[in-house]
């Protein structure tokens, strides 16, 4: 099972034009019939890239993304985690090593708490905190 970060959920949404080993990723998950979670935090980081583009001017680009956003929310409505109290205790510990990237440390403390594996190609953010992770970019 797996907990998808915010850059592979997004590079999915190229179709065709998206990095190869992410359309493997999503169709071996398919093919096993795994199951593949989003973090609200990473709802959270959509949210405000959409945001920011509207806030730019991108008004053709803000509404195409907010029509894939409320795609995934539909699609994924049942494998969306939330931020709980258990989360954030586990959380807070893994803040005191590791201060950086606050949003990475929520994903994985999520990942950790449920027992996934993060699959992002930013690995270098979450390896020290102990978490299963996967590089679909390479």
């Amino acid at each position: 099972m797996y907990l998808v970060d915010t850059n592979v959920i997004s590079e999915i949404r190229k179709g065709d034009k998206a990095n190869p080993g992410v359309k493997d990723f999503f169709q071996q998950v398919l093919i096993n019939n795994s199951s593949v979670f989003i973090s609200v935090i990473t709802i959270g980081e959509l949210r405000r890239g959409i945001d920011l583009i509207s806030y730019r001017g991108d008004l053709k680009q803000a509404a195409a993304l907010e029509t894939w956003l409320d795609l995934i929310l539909k699609e994924y409505n049942d494998f969306i985690l939330n931020f709980d109290i258990e989360i954030a205790q586990l959380w807070g510990k893994l803040r005191v090593p590791f201060h950086e990237n606050i949003l990475d440390k929520q994903i994985a403390a999520t990942a950790i708490i449920y027992n996934l594996t993060v699959v992002t190609r930013n690995t270098k953010d979450f390896i020290k905190t102990g978490v299963k992770v996967k590089n679909p970019f390479v």
